[in-house]
């Protein structure tokens, strides 16, 4: 059941972004960079942690979910550094992620070999 919620949900949020893509004249990086941001907000609130728990991969996993970690990363950060923390915190909770990212995007690329659009 688990596997039918995280689907569900994030499919979810997919389709909602979707909508706004169809429906709005908003480029894509904004609205990747709106998600990222309305994790962040809405963990900073604390309406992010309980939603997580109950949507599990769902939710951990779209921009909504990075924005999240930001914020959990820049708060520990703040809490247990200062003002410096600010600066350092985000990175250092979400750096294994990113650096996943760039590994294995670098990977597909060398196994798959694109090409540019023409």
């Amino acid at each position: 059941m688990d596997y039918i919620k995280a689907f569900a949900v994030g499919g979810l949020i997919c389709a909602l972004v979707q909508i706004l893509m169809d429906k709005t004249k908003l480029m894509p990086g904004r609205i990747m960079v709106l998600l990222v941001v309305m994790g962040t907000i809405l963990g900073a609130v604390g309406l992010y942690p309980p939603f997580l728990e109950w949507a599990g991969a769902g939710a951990g996993v779209p921009l909504l979910g990075f924005g999240n970690t930001l914020w959990k990363g820049v708060k520990e950060s703040v809490d247990s550094e200062g003002f410096l923390g600010i600066f350092k915190g985000g990175l250092t909770a979400s750096s294994a992620g990113i650096c996943g990212a760039l590994v294995f995007g670098y990977l597909a690329s060398l196994i798959f070999r694109p090409k540019m659009k023409e």
